[in-house]
């Protein structure tokens, strides 16, 4: 028995696998079509999910649904400091409050799907000693007995030497220790984190691809990194290799920020005798800020947080939507092209993503978002509006559900047709937008631009004609036929004309019934309105705005 076989004893006695065993036996290749991709989104359980977490998490759920491979939500729990009460969750129900569903992996509440789990990080730690201890037999890997105050005068002396900081070279103090003082601090129970013997040297060069950045060359990694932490559960370096090769993951989407560790990682995948995956690593989410950009911060923007967005009342989809504007840069023209699809049908290529930060444009939202409500039925308008009211307006969600036949009926106006009105941006805006069919809720916020004499003159010739059961060319007729009496133009052309024979025209008629009925001077089709509105409600609104004049 050799040292390192002895070693890996001590140090592992509990483990009887090998690696090959579980990735032969425990977790099989998949079977999938040529071309799928497996990808994971891991988020830490913190307790706030954070607009580029949830970038990160489409860019990873639609490049698996795209190929007709398999999303996996895995969660990295292994800090525990930093982990919230329900954090797994809270991230479970804001990534489906947008739509993003994961084949496999948390769902909250300590359940799970899919059968390469657990799906949560601190429940792997055997899997991560298998690995381990394999590496220790190899010589790959070995227990490092350093304290704080070690590892802080190992970092004063390479800043004095003017080095490259880490634990390697001669400064790895416990690489090779003899055996007998291995075991004698493992007998005095010393704590211990397991780190890699790195074979490599400074100045050495690694080449990789990135899906989304191209050719990458970096300096090979050569310092001893930790791979388990005292408490036995990994580092994210470690973690990263064993999941992935696990969970046979085989495309891996990151935040650009672990660019830098990709040495680490390829050197780890190399000495485990595993194939590495691809890496697509996205760049930051960015903010214009005095002209010049920034990270989108958690501190400074409310933009941030994706509870922004579910706060205002942003469709689901329309956000998506959004994110693929930033996230391909064709996804704009494929959108005018293909009207009527379902975000989810565009072929979605992480060769299409910027490699420089994404500009986060909140009017471009409300944009794409404005076309997102008008592409929808009356009934998904109804149906989220009021889903979002119960949760943030109860007495107007009350108002929207006393009559669903009614509440549909007036999304229903001007829905649909080559030029869709665009006035709701979100779901709070509904109220706002629906008011004036709801008498709780009903005021005059607008003044037509007549004068007060001249609209009390239109409504009392309009009042004993109104039939808000008339159709629309009868209810239009009896505007245009009070139109002499008051000496105003039934044709607007013919008032452009001449203006000078007439005081008006029929359009200031329906400005002021308009504004009679419903408070504003700009609506949908005013008719559909005051047919809905009903004979009751609208001559009763007149009556009151006559006898206010």
């Amino acid at each position: 028995m050799t040292d390192y076989t002895r070693l890996a004893q001590l140090l592992f006695p509990h483990v009887t696998q090998t690696p090959q065993q579980l990735i032969e036996g425990r977790f099989p290749p998949r079977t999938l079509k040529e071309g799928a991709q497996v990808t994971r989104f891991a988020p830490s359980p913190t307790g706030f999910l954070h607009i580029g977490g949830v970038f990160s998490a489409m860019v990873s759920e639609r490049v698996a649904h795209t190929t007709g491979g398999v999303a996996i939500l895995r969660i990295e729990d292994t800090d525990k400091k930093r982990e919230v009460a329900g954090g797994v969750s809270l991230i479970v129900r804001g990534l489906r409050d947008f739509g993003i569903v994961f084949d496999e992996g948390a769902l909250g509440d300590g359940e799970e799907q899919g059968d390469y789990g657990p799906y949560t990080q601190s429940l792997r730690a055997e899997y991560y000693h298998v690995f381990c201890k394999e590496l220790v037999e190899k010589g790959l890997a070995y227990p490092c007995f350093c304290t704080a105050e070690e590892l802080d005068a190992i970092r004063q002396k390479q800043e004095a030497a003017g080095v490259t900081p880490g634990y390697w070279g001669e400064y790895a103090l416990w690489c090779d220790r003899p055996m007998e003082e291995v075991e004698a601090a493992l007998q005095a129970g010393k704590p211990y984190v397991m780190r890699l013997r790195s074979p490599g040297k400074p100045g050495g060069r690694v080449k990789f691809k990135d899906a989304i950045r191209g050719d990458i060359e970096m300096e090979e990694n050569f310092v001893d990194v930790v791979l388990l932490k005292s408490d036995g559960i990994p580092t994210y370096h470690f973690a990263h290799v064993v999941d992935d090769t696990l969970m046979r993951v085989t495309q891996v989407v990151r935040a650009d920020e672990w660019i830098a560790s990709v040495p680490i990682h390829l050197q780890i995948f190399w000495l485990c005798g595993l194939k590495a995956p691809k890496y697509a690593h996205i760049a930051p989410i960015m903010k214009e800020e005095d002209g010049s950009r920034r990270k989108l911060s958690k501190r400074k923007d409310p933009e941030a947080a994706v509870s922004y967005f579910i706060e205002e009342g942003y469709p689901a989809e329309a956000v998506m939507e959004y994110l693929l504007t930033i996230g391909n840069s064709n996804f704009e023209d494929w959108r005018r092209q293909n009207k009527e699809a379902h975000y989810t049908e565009f072929p979605f290529k992480l060769n299409k993503m910027s490699a420089s930060g994404a500009l986060f444009d909140l009017q471009k939202l409300k944009s794409v978002s404005a076309e997102a409500v008008a592409r929808m039925s009356a009934e998904e308008v109804y149906d989220q509006a009021s889903a979002w009211a119960q949760r943030f307006d109860p007495a107007f969600y009350g108002l929207l559900t006393a009559d669903p036949a009614y509440a549909k009926g007036l999304f229903s106006i001007d829905r649909g047709g080559k030029k869709p009105r665009k006035d709701i941006v979100c779901w709070q805006d509904v109220k706002g937008y629906a008011a004036y069919f709801f008498d709780p809720l009903f005021v005059r916020e607008e003044v037509p631009d007549l004068e007060p004499a001249e609209q009390k003159r239109i409504l009392e010739a309009y009042l004993p004609l109104m039939d808000c059961a008339d159709d629309k060319d009868a209810w239009f007729g009896k505007l245009k036929d009070i139109c002499p009496a008051l000496g105003y133009s039934p044709d607007v052309k013919a008032y452009k004309a001449a203006p000078e024979r007439f005081r008006g025209h029929v359009g200031d008629v329906s400005a002021v019934v308009r504004w009679a009925v419903t408070g504003r001077k700009n609506t949908p089709d005013l008719h559909a309105i005051m047919a809905l509105l009903g004979q009751e409600r609208c001559r009763a609104r007149i009556t009151d705005c006559l006898a206010a004049l």
